[in-house]
């Protein structure tokens, strides 16, 4: 071969090179930081759908590697509490362009902090009002109908007669009481319409009155007039400054000594305290609580030692379905910011 065709080939090989180098770099996925998969983070059944079009980082591996991931790492998807967005995390990912948040709220995450870094919040709205909702009213029915008890009673019974503990309260024709009627508040009302059940609800603004006559519900301007009438207080309000401790010792105290307490909120729109004294005392009846702090409680905590108090670990979109969607959510969120593009769901202070 000629010295001229040897110099024709290498220069094609340079070239051909330099195309794939330059394709390969086109076709590389972005890379995302998130938590471990698997319980702690997002489940494993769901990782095809973020790696079509991310490389994922799991946040272990980043802490190990953090001077060669650093640089790398354009969005988080947090899930949950254990990934902790501070300033120190931002500091150390350059070229973080957005936060998006598996789920409504975004309380656990400095928004204004994060901005400051010039990066975006985003969340996934209206995807969990429907397991948030039916989550409300399996807790209504199962702390009613005493669930919990007829179960162990079938497990672990010796007499061949349920004890009297296992006697549940109705729930058709109840008077069911809702702390927050937004989305979520709406769609628990138009089940329990279901079930007969009389409707108060408090809120910061007034429903409609075509609203109102859709699902039966009385407004009450004053929460304390809910907090009296109700046989089952539902709350459904985001936390705020405002909603903080919203239920303690006064308003406990206003409530029926055979009402129930539900929470599907965040935990700390309850004072726990209060409440371990409130049933301990016998103040209200019963609790049902998907949300505590911290969360999943410790094992020793009052609260897991009431036979008429249930706890679950955080489940209210908890489901195949509505999880799934989220992370599709935040999938189109983060695609959004790194294109360019304005994101569907940015949360803005």
């Amino acid at each position: 071969m000629s010295t001229t065709a040897v110099l024709c080939l290498d220069a094609i090989c340079m070239s051909s090179m330099r195309t794939c180098k330059a394709h390969s770099k086109i076709m590389e996925k972005p890379c995302i930081l998130t938590t471990m998969l698997g319980p702690k983070g997002i489940y494993k059944c769901f990782k095809p759908c973020i790696e079509t079009h991310f490389t994922i980082i799991e946040y272990e591996e980043f802490l190990e590697r953090k001077e060669h991931f650093a640089e790398k790492i354009r969005a988080i998807f947090v899930w949950g509490m254990y990934l902790k967005v501070n300033r120190e995390l931002l500091q150390a990912l350059p070229k973080l362009q957005v936060v998006v948040n598996g789920g409504v709220g975004v309380d656990h995450l400095d928004i204004p902090l994060i901005n400051s870094f010039g990066v975006k919040v985003c969340n996934t709205p209206h995807i969990v009002d429907n397991s948030t909702a039916d989550i409300g009213m399996a807790l209504m029915l199962a702390s009613a109908r005493r669930i919990l008890e007829g179960h162990n009673y079938s497990k672990y019974h010796e007499s061949a007669y349920p004890p009297e503990s296992t006697l549940g309260t109705e729930v058709s024709g109840a008077i069911l009481g809702i702390i927050g009627m937004g989305r979520i508040g709406f769609k628990v009302a138009k089940r329990a319409q279901s079930f007969d059940m009389r409707i108060l609800y408090h809120n910061r603004n007034r429903r409609t009155e075509e609203d109102e006559r859709a699902v039966g519900a009385v407004y009450c301007e004053k929460m304390e007039e809910l907090l009296q009438k109700s046989d089952f207080v539902m709350i459904v309000v985001s936390l705020s400054p405002q909603t903080h401790k919203l239920i303690g010792a006064k308003e406990l105290a206003m409530m029926k000594p055979s009402s129930t307490l539900i929470n599907i909120s965040r935990g700390l729109v309850v004072d726990q305290d209060a409440l371990v004294d409130a049933l301990q005392k016998k103040i209200i009846k019963a609790a049902a609580l998907d949300v505590t702090y911290p969360e999943p409680l410790p094992r020793d905590h009052p609260l897991l030692s009431f036979p008429n108090v249930i706890v679950l670990p955080h489940m209210g979109t908890h489901t195949v379905e509505t999880s799934r969607i989220m992370v599709e959510k935040m999938v189109v969120n983060a695609l959004a910011v790194l294109n360019g593009e304005q994101p569907p769901d940015e949360v803005k202070i």
